[in-house]
């Protein structure tokens, strides 16, 4: 599956049952190998996924596009990419770990 369609999937899950997301307000990019950095906002209930850097982020995670699907999957040890260097982040870094809760009620 690719970036695009993971990202996709995530975004209906979330539409479909927006209560986890609707207490954030965070604006989370992610800059992925090569690739244009693209951006996923959160405010109160509402997700969008917006390529480039429109918004001030308030994390930035840096990781493989591989990494990233696996992330979405919950298929990836966060702590372990993190320890390891595969996973680099910008910011906020608690704002991660909370990224990583969300992800999960999905």
């Amino acid at each position: 599956m690719t970036v695009k369609e993971s990202l996709q999937e995530m975004v209906e899950r979330m539409q479909a049952n927006p209560e986890p997301i609707r207490p954030l307000h965070y604006v989370y990019q992610f800059d992925l190998d090569e690739n244009e950095p693209f951006q996923v906002r959160f405010d109160s209930g509402t997700v969008e996924v917006l390529e480039g850097t429109p918004h001030p982020a308030d994390c930035t995670l840096k990781l493989s596009a591989s990494n990233f699907v696996k992330l979405l999957r919950n298929d990836l040890n966060t702590t372990m990419a993190f320890m390891l260097g595969s996973l680099k982040v910008d910011g906020r870094v608690g704002l991660a770990l909370k990224l990583q809760e969300i992800l999960k009620a999905y």
